[in-house]
């Protein structure tokens, strides 16, 4: 039988723990270093989270801050282990977490595009002849030998974004990727994440702008205090979210 599933979460379980130290004085400070004795908080972040994503589907991840999402996308990625549960990935996968922040300030804009690239399987000479494009769509040309560190938020956010498209993963993990960078450049990428789902791409979108979810996405879920409240067809699920947002707000 063919697993037409580009992802799937299997009982997903995921804390963190908040340790807090009695520093306020010295003896406090000394006690606790003679003791290695640390209060702390576990805070559950995921809490039994199972589901499936399509090839070629976008599913939109919604819900209060605080619910999860994130962290749900990172362990999709690879980038945290869960504590309980799996993940499984069919294809080659590039998360868009925070824009840049993957990139090394000290290195230029073609040191990173490469380094970038190799990480996620690619050869050096694939990448070199993608810096061309990369660039291009970015806007960078004039800048491609200028350290990372002197960008703009919105010239780092333009390299970040041109440089994952242009990889062309199979599945593309979006955290709030339009909340970025100035209006025409929110255009341009909204624009190229068309012509990538057009190619039958899978993409997971977390994001705030619930109209711009409803009308992309093809499932939506919503997470609230780490577990999924609903999950289904948009209409459904994001009618219900609002009227719980409403009964909260009042």
């Amino acid at each position: 039988m063919i697993n037409d599933n580009a992802i799937t979460v299997s009982n997903i379980y995921k804390k963190f723990s908040i340790y807090h130290e009695n520093r306020s004085s010295m003896y406090g400070y000394l006690t606790s270093v003679i003791n290695r004795k640390k209060s702390f908080d576990e805070l559950v972040v995921l809490d039994d989270i199972s589901f499936s994503v399509k090839k070629g589907e976008m599913l939109g991840i919604i819900g209060f801050n605080g619910s999860g999402k994130t962290t749900l996308l990172k362990i999709i990625a690879k980038i945290y282990t869960p504590d309980k549960g799996s993940v499984t990935t069919n294809g080659t996968i590039t998360p868009l977490l925070e824009l840049g922040t993957g990139f090394n300030r000290e290195l230029s804009a073609r040191e990173n595009i490469i380094t970038y690239g190799v990480i996620l399987g690619f050869t050096k000479n694939e990448m070199v002849e993608k810096i061309k494009e990369i660039t291009r769509f970015a806007e960078l040309e004039k800048f491609l030998d200028t350290k990372v560190k002197n960008f703009s938020s919105g010239m780092n956010a333009r390299l970040a974004f041109s440089t994952a498209i242009q990889v062309d993963p199979d599945i593309l993990l979006l955290d709030e990727i339009f909340s970025v960078g100035d209006l025409l450049f929110r255009e341009k990428s909204f624009n190229a994440l068309m012509d990538f789902r057009k190619k039958g791409k899978t993409i997971v979108f977390v994001s705030h702008q619930i109209d711009q979810v409803a009308s992309l996405c093809d499932k939506v879920m919503w997470l609230h205090d780490g577990k999924i409240r609903e999950y289904g067809e948009p209409y459904d699920v994001i009618k219900k979210y609002r009227s719980f947002a409403a009964d909260k707000s009042h």
